[in-house]
């Protein structure tokens, strides 16, 4: 699906082409690496007719939301914040494999007053090669007539990183990071405590040197489990007490390391949905 990363200046092209099309925006701006160029694009592109939305909520890390500010100011971006409610929904506390739609309905749901009031869409984050992961938020999404202009232009994650590079945008190195609420495995509830809980875990590893890690919450938020980059096993065995200590003061009662190394999706791997990158049929 992704094009090749010479392509970059004609992927920027499509993207500046799909989004002039567009009268007014309101970019779902989390201030990954995705909604970033979108939302710095369509600033360019749309002037004040582009406003970045950063949804905030328990299951988004404080230095995330942080970084979103600074990028924000520093690429001159019109930028609100909006609380979301999907804490108080049950049916995304349950935390099945649908949880991210009710995420999204929620996001969404918080954007539409803004949307209407202003004569905007909602643009995502969404790239082409999201379209071959379970991602039950597409269908929320679809539903409320969100539009997603990386897919529309043809970028996948790689040409996304491209043409950021192309752009001089930092964010184009930077590691991906799902929301705090992915780390929890399916089947147990997704609450405040364990959202902060891992949050503090991952914020310990950044602190220890391991900058691309994920704590994966078990055993209805007991149990961590590490996960870390296969080159990087080497170094956390050597550093094995700082980590678990590190990992228990922030709330867990154990922690383990998965041998296995770092992968995206993980936890849809161990609920048998497809894991990242695989193509879903009829997609």
């Amino acid at each position: 699906m992704t094009q090749t990363v010479t392509d970059a200046p004609a992927q920027l092209a499509a993207l500046r082409d799909r989004l002039r099309q567009r009268r007014r925006l309101l970019v779902a701006f989390s201030g990954g690496v995705d909604s970033a160029l979108v939302a710095v694009v369509a600033a360019q592109v749309l002037g004040s007719a582009s406003v970045a939305v950063t949804a905030v909520s328990a299951s988004l890390p404080g230095a995330e939301r942080a970084a979103a500010r600074r990028f924000a100011a520093d690429h001159g971006l019109a930028h609100v914040e909006v609380c979301t409610d999907e804490l108080d929904r049950p049916e995304y506390r349950a935390n099945d494999g649908d949880r991210c739609f009710h995420c999204k309905s929620a996001l969404l749901d918080a954007l539409q007053p803004l949307a209407e009031q202003s004569g905007a869409l909602i643009a995502l984050g969404t790239n082409l090669d999201d379209l071959g992961d379970h991602r039950p938020g597409q269908r929320a999404a679809a539903a409320r007539g969100a539009i997603a202009p990386l897919v529309e232009a043809g970028l996948g994650k790689d040409a996304v990183r491209a043409v950021s590079a192309l752009l001089g945008l930092d964010t184009s190195v930077k590691p991906a990071a799902a929301c705090l609420s992915s780390r929890v495995a399916y089947g147990d509830p997704v609450t405040r405590e364990v959202l902060s809980r891992i949050e503090r875990a991952e914020a310990a590893l950044h602190a220890l040197g391991f900058p691309v890690c994920r704590v994966r919450a078990h055993a209805r938020g007991t149990v961590a489990r590490v996960e870390l980059p296969t080159e990087e096993l080497v170094r956390a065995s050597e550093v094995g007490t700082r980590i678990d200590a590190a990992v228990r003061a922030a709330g867990f009662q154990f922690c383990a390391m998965d041998l296995q190394g770092f992968r995206s999706g993980r936890m849809n791997v161990l609920l048998g949905l497809p894991e990242l990158g695989t193509p879903v049929a009829g997609s």
